[in-house]
């Protein structure tokens, strides 16, 4: 019986409050509210247990710090104030003792399918004092479960209190984020860095570098990268060793399993290449030292095989490759923070819609010798599918295993002039090359890897990327709307999260949803001899109004913020001045008409040709183009 009173002792404080008491992005898979409240004393102490690493400490030491709390690592909870015990199972020492005096069952560490699985208790001593304790599956999943506790912490009450929880969480998709793989200008240090604190928080673990434009991944693959690049060269997206360096620092910092790829084309299947593999560990030995510990080789977009015997000739130097690798790096004895994690494939045949299913089937089946860890990416069907479970089973069932997928989505180096940053399927819609009734899976299945190719614009991109962590976490619970209404505090911050929500639906291109209605009753105001614009006008004053609002970026001491207006300028820019000029116009006002084409403030840089070639081009930002651009011509004509 007295086995009985700590899991009932809890069941009564569950009950004792109904709904989850936090909203946390990714969606947990349990939130759980307990009756008490609870605030962390001045000064917390850090208790690591063994299999904790130092990256996970730090992280809950910066968690802690940037809200106030001093943080401290002890190596014992102390007799009195707040303490975050971080454990790894099965022996989780004080954190698992915590856990078991509670009755809190640790079967979610072992439930099979499931990735980053980890237990959040945040409960109160006697005299109030938060006591946190996390128990992961492993350190990235502690690590995990941080993120979590980051955004409690954001929503203590003007009382410093909190509500005590306990979460049982876990994600659907073990390795989760982003392909950086467009064509276009490879993103800066400064955002690569700054996306990786975005991927911490949202609990994406995965970033795999393939910019087609940087000559060092592609045409120079065999090269080490430069010790010093020119101001022009920066601009062209090229990086210099120090900064790749600096980069596999900030990645190991947040746990973001940076990728690098290596794209050697043609050469890779060449049977009269017999040094490739040479000069690839060459690339891969100048990467492991400057801190890169995973790589990848891509040799998409070269032609599809279709001879068997070249077929046999990329599994070959496929596997080969992955038995260097593990001879240099993963022998025994090794120490843990050299070795490297299996290679990344990105096969030339990646979208199986290209050809028959026979001869998409006798490609994928010539893959099956590669060992088994090496993660094979495909696009589904298409270039731009949805990630799905048909595709995903009929490809795993031809290569005999679980297959990555490489989702190109927001991607726009197809569509430079516009960007995608609306909920998911208002996205699929304007992004023409996704059929636009996709809808994502309530279970996806036969893959352990989902990464999104994003847009030119990375900062902008974190939309898209915060839905994608969201569903990739926890499928069943993902909300399309809901999750894109959280997204943006998440990404500009809960003060301009309304500005831009309010331009949002007009900075796209596709701008007929936000504005049709309101020019449509104008219009008809117009044919009955009554004119009354002053809806249109009040509508058109607000997005004006937002757009000067998010100006104020620019000036933010938030790096973050200002790399986003950054991204975001040239389409916030025009869409102020088009939004003036159209209420100037409803008022009966002339003002002058502004040539966007040659308006520099509305322009932007994209990389132009490839290969020797490369070439900065300018384009310029279309926002509001399918309603708002064309009701101003409208209005023009009527004053001539």
């Amino acid at each position: 019986m007295k086995k009985l009173i700590a899991p009932l002792m809890l069941l009564a404080t569950l009950c004792a409050s109904a709904g989850p008491p936090y909203e946390i992005y990714p969606i947990p898979h349990s939130q759980q509210a307990l009756a008490a409240r609870a605030a962390f004393t001045p000064r917390v102490a850090v208790v690591a247990q063994t299999g904790i690493d130092a990256a996970t400490v730090e992280r809950a030491r910066q968690v802690l710090a940037d809200h106030g709390l001093e943080a401290h690592v002890a190596q014992q909870a102390p007799a009195s104030g707040s303490a975050v015990l971080l454990a790894v199972a099965p022996h989780g020492g004080p954190a698992q003792q915590r856990l078991a005096a509670m009755g809190i069952g640790t079967d979610v560490l072992t439930l099979p399918g499931k990735y980053d699985r980890h237990i959040l208790a945040l409960t109160a001593d006697a005299a109030g004092a938060a006591q946190v304790a996390i128990v992961g599956e492993h350190t990235d999943a502690a690590f995990c479960a941080l993120a979590s506790l980051e955004q409690m912490l954001d929503q203590r009450g003007p009382d410093r209190k909190m509500p005590c929880a306990v979460l049982h969480d876990y994600a659907d998709v073990q390795c989760r984020g982003v392909i950086e793989g467009y064509y276009g200008v490879p993103y800066s240090a400064e955002v690569t860095k700054d996306l990786f604190r975005f991927m911490a928080r949202y609990k994406l673990n995965t970033y795999m570098y393939g910019a087609k434009s940087d000559a060092y991944h592609s045409r120079y693959w065999s090269d080490p990268y430069p010790a010093s690049i020119t101001a022009e060269q920066q601009r062209l997206g090229m990086l210099s060793s120090d900064m790749m360096r600096d980069i596999a620092t900030a990645a190991t910092a947040a746990k973001v399993n940076f990728v690098w790829a290596i794209h050697p084309g043609k050469a890779f299947a060449d049977p009269a290449d017999h040094t490739v593999l040479d000069r690839i560990m060459r690339k891969f030995e100048a990467m492991h030292a400057l801190g890169l510990r995973q790589f990848g080789v891509f040799v998409d977009d070269v032609g599809v095989p279709s001879d068997p015997a070249i077929m046999r000739l990329c599994t070959q130097n496929l596997t080969a490759l992955q038995q260097r690798i593990d001879q240099r790096w993963n022998v025994a004895g090794a120490a843990p923070a050299d070795t490297v994690r299996p290679l990344h494939y990105v096969p030339q045949l990646y979208a199986y819609g290209w050809v028959t299913l026979d001869k998409a089937q006798a490609f994928y089946e010539s893959l099956r010798p590669v060992p088994a860890k090496v993660n094979i990416y495909i696009t589904g069907k298409n270039v731009w599918s949805v990630p799905n479970n048909h595709d995903l089973s009929l490809v795993s069932q031809w290569l005999g295993r679980d297959v990555g997928w490489w989702w190109n989505y927001p991607c726009n180096d197809q569509d430079p002039t516009k960007l995608f940053v609306m909920d998911t399927y208002t996205n699929f819609r304007d992004e023409t090359h996704i059929l636009s009734l996709d809808r994502l899976e309530r279970e996806l299945r036969g893959t352990r890897t989902v990464l999104v190719n994003p847009m030119q614009q990375g900062e902008l991109s974190k939309v898209a990327l915060f839905g994608m962590a969201d569903y990739t976490w926890n499928n069943r619970a993902f909300n399309c709307e809901t999750s894109w209404q959280a997204s943006l505090p998440a990404v500009v911050g809960s003060d301009h999260a309304a500005a831009l929500r309010r331009v949002a639906p007009l900075l796209r291109y596709y701008d007929a949803d936000a504005l049709d209605y309101y020019i449509v009753r104008y219009k008809q105001s117009v044919e009955q001899g009554r004119p009354t614009p002053g809806a249109l006008i009040g509508q058109l004053t607000a997005v004006m109004q937002a757009c000067e609002q998010l100006a104020e970026l620019q000036h933010s001491p938030s790096a973050s913020q200002r790399l986003l207006y950054d991204d975001l300028r040239p389409w916030l820019l025009r869409l102020h001045d088009m939004s003036a000029e159209a209420v100037a116009l409803l008022r009966g006002e002339t003002p002058p008409a502004v040539d966007a084409a040659s308006e520099p403030r509305y322009q932007f840089s994209i990389l132009g040709g490839m290969g020797e070639h490369i070439a900065l081009e300018t384009r310029t930002a279309e926002p509001a183009a399918q309603a708002l651009a064309p009701f101003i011509e409208w209005l023009r004509d009527r004053q001539r």
